[in-house]
């Protein structure tokens, strides 16, 4: 893919907004009158990235009630054949971004500008620190080439604050053990960043940040407690989710909480799976275009420059089919 061809086709799209179904049976909570509130919910919307289908749920937009996040995919789930041709997006460019993978099922393969070339597992947690910028290229992995299954995670965009904007690139790659886990009657969950209930993710970043992987048992109930000036959001994988003011949050639907209060409620009526993300807002303009989320359009304009002229790799030579 030639740089041009990037620039030219590097627009994003972010989802829709829908209405919440509001529950006229029994609810399952009992809340206590200090639970965050739901400003809006949103549905991701299909799309593709090269050839891997995914589900968007926001892409630049809401960024009052979604920083230090900034974009949101689920790839997959998809089943992949045995020797079947890589489900791919070729090189691009990032800068301004931390892009974070994490695995659910299958595998990946990654390659980078930074003379990174790994396969990443199910469980497993990629930082891709873009700062000033790099290349990477993504693709169904080695373990799916040859036995093949199901393929399903999510590339989800941490924003980085204007100091850090301009730190030179790195990648990380952390396995579950690096990650707190609770099992508990009710629920089980992952911590991959951040700190639930006691239990913290040994996965350092730059500024205060969290991502919970939460799995909920018929008529499991949870208060999540967050610090009230930090944003908090909640994606649903599978199942349904009652949250405040008996809101039902469908499956692939994004519920963005205001700020102001501490805990966050849930409940399942029945087997649910849902991500909970927030952390402590940037509060700083963004300029963002395609890979490139900056804090002024003269910054969009030099990471720009500095990918046309090679400054963050040659995607030729990141390809290497």
């Amino acid at each position: 893919m030639k740089r041009s061809e990037f620039i030219k086709g590097s627009a994003i799209i972010g989802a829709s907004v829908a209405f919440p179904n509001l529950l006229k049976a029994a609810s399952g909570l009992v809340s206590g009158g200090k639970s965050r509130k739901v400003h809006q919910v949103i549905s991701a919307n299909k799309t593709m990235v090269g050839t891997l289908p995914v589900l968007r749920a926001f892409a630049g937009d809401n960024n009052d009630y979604v920083s230090p996040y900034v974009f949101f995919d689920e790839f997959g789930p998809v089943k992949v054949d045995p020797r079947a041709k890589p489900l791919r997006v070729d090189a691009h460019p990032h800068a301004g971004i931390i892009p974070t993978t994490y695995f659910l099922a299958g595998n990946g393969h990654h390659r980078d500008s930074l003379n990174y070339d790994f396969q990443i597992s199910k469980g497993d947690f990629m930082m891709f620190t873009s700062g000033r910028g790099a290349i990477h290229m993504e693709e169904t992995g080695q373990k799916l080439y040859d036995e093949g299954g199901l393929y399903h995670g999510f590339q989800i965009w941490l924003n980085m604050p204007a100091k850090t904007k301009f730190v030179a690139p790195a990648t990380e790659v952390f396995k579950p053990e690096k990650m707190a886990h609770l099992a508990e009657k009710d629920y089980s969950a992952t911590v991959v960043l951040g700190e639930l209930f006691g239990a913290k993710s040994q996965v350092e970043t730059l500024f205060p940040v969290f991502y919970f992987h939460l799995k909920m048992k018929p008529g499991a109930k949870l208060t999540i407690p967050t610090d009230p000036q930090h944003n908090a959001f909640m994606y649903v994988i599978n199942g349904k989710i009652e949250t405040e003011g008996r809101k039902e949050i469908n499956q692939n639907q994004v519920a963005l909480y205001e700020r102001g209060e501490s805990v966050i409620e849930l409940f399942a009526q029945h087997e649910a799976e849902i991500l909970l993300l927030g952390g402590k807002p940037h509060n700083e303009p963004v300029f963002a275009y395609g890979p490139f989320v900056m804090n002024t359009e003269q910054e969009i304009r030099k990471c720009i420059a500095d990918y046309q002229s090679g400054k963050m790799g040659n995607p030729q030579l990141v390809d290497k089919r």
